[in-house]
């Protein structure tokens, strides 16, 4: 059998398939074969994975893409950090979405989309869900109708500063249902209540920043609250949303001791938390094995689970699936991590990525830009970004290698 690439001598660890020591050949942008001892011969392209981890491209279940107060450009991230499919959480919403259909089409990695249930989407700050004429059921409709291949489901911003009530909750719920797609909610300070915005969601449905330390109504007495425990059994998925304020590592201990993990893991990135505390999906991966789940736990949440939670291909390594892979040294280096209220644990071990593909295709490098003007940033993140450019500017305007390591392209005539 013929592969366009091959992966040799890896770890394989897929949640949604098998899991060992297994090659992973792709031909035309598909998962063509997992097989240990796979032939390299008449591979176009042959890679040495060995002493590496080999797993699906990473899923990202909460993002923010391109537009808006709080998108970021995914494709220099990606690159670095093994995430192949980036799901849209809600930047745009009906009056925007055109732009952001635009913008999505030139990024190298998948881009889904949640649909914001408020019109304007997260052109601002925030405050979008407090106009009730901006809640138009109507456009959203038509919006998700008309753009099927993209919008994977509804999501509503339910806090104070966003919205104030569960009325963008509602609205959002109607538009789901009539495109049959779930919603995911985004909790945090009061009001609604987390236990209010809980008990109005479906199987199915979505509750983004699970473990806030933020959200009242979450806990009762530090426990989880009966509207929790009533979510989680009906079948409303858990996501962490770590994002700027959405995680807690005390929320996240008080679910674990109740036997109440977060269904996935993602990052809530953004143009602020992408420069700290999330940083990226690994490290926040990274996180929950401090709190003390196990390893496939972890890349399960961050890979297969978000995948079907919102019908989206990828998330395993299936014959025959989308060659969305990432590639892992997997160190046992323990390493200090932080929640979003600077509480900090030790992780037992470091998720580096060596290599992200998409439809078989190697990811290039890309140079992160710099925080847009509107982003508050302290004096710290802001050296440690000067450092880095200097850093980047140090090697590239070096020469690549002395003369002895260059050829002679077109020999002088004697």
């Amino acid at each position: 059998m013929r592969f366009d690439l091959l992966l040799r001598g890896g770890e394989v660890i897929d949640p949604g398939g098998r899991s060992a020591a297994l090659d992973v050949g792709v031909r035309a942008g598909r998962i063509a074969a997992v097989e240990p001892g796979l032939d390299p011969a008449g591979a176009r392209e042959v890679a040495d994975v060995s002493g590496l981890v080999v797993t699906p491209g990473l899923v990202d279940l909460h993002t923010h893409v391109g537009i808006g107060y709080w998108g970021i450009d995914p494709d220099p991230v990606a690159w670095c950090t093994g995430v192949t499919t980036w799901v849209d959480a809600g930047s745009a919403g009906a009056y925007t979405f055109r732009a952001f259909r635009a913008y999505a089409q030139t990024r190298r990695v998948r881009t889904p989309a949640l649909l914001n249930v408020a019109g304007p989407g997260l052109a601002g700050q925030t405050g979008e869900g407090r106009d009730p004429a901006a809640l138009d059921v109507d456009a959203a409709i038509a919006t998700v109708l008309g753009n099927r291949d993209v919008i994977v489901g509804v999501k509503a911003r339910l806090d104070s500063g966003a919205a104030g009530s569960l009325e963008p909750l509602r609205r959002a719920l109607t538009v789901a249902e009539a495109g049959g797609l779930p919603v995911m909610a985004h909790i945090g300070v009061a009001p609604p209540r987390a236990d209010e915005v809980l008990d109005l969601l479906r199987p199915g449905d979505i509750v983004t920043h699970c473990a806030s330390g933020l959200a009242e109504g979450l806990l009762d007495g530090g426990r989880p609250s009966r509207a929790v425990v009533d979510a989680y059994a009906r079948g409303v998925l858990f996501d962490l949303g770590h994002g700027a304020g959405g995680f807690s590592f005390a929320t996240l201990d008080a679910l674990l001791a109740a036997g109440l993990p977060p269904h996935t893991v993602s990052t809530d990135l953004h143009a602020r938390s992408v420069f700290g505390p999330v940083f990226d999906l690994p490290t926040t991966m990274a996180k929950l094995l401090a709190a003390g789940l196990p390893l496939a736990d972890v890349i399960a949440a961050a890979t297969v689970r978000p995948a079907r939670a919102l019908g989206l291909p990828g998330g395993t390594l299936t014959v025959g699936g989308p060659a969305d892979i990432a590639v892992f040294a997997v160190t046992e280096e323990p390493f200090d991590v932080a929640d979003v209220h600077l509480t900090v644990r030790t992780a037992p071990r470091r998720l580096a990525n060596v290599a992200t593909y998409v439809d078989g295709a190697l990811l290039p490098p890309l140079l992160p830009p710099g925080p847009p003007p509107w982003i508050p940033l302290t004096g710290a993140q802001r050296a440690a970004l000067d450092a880095r450019t200097r850093i980047f500017r140090d090697l590239l305007t070096q020469p690549l290698v002395a003369a002895d390591g260059l050829d002679e392209q077109f020999r002088r005539q004697e």
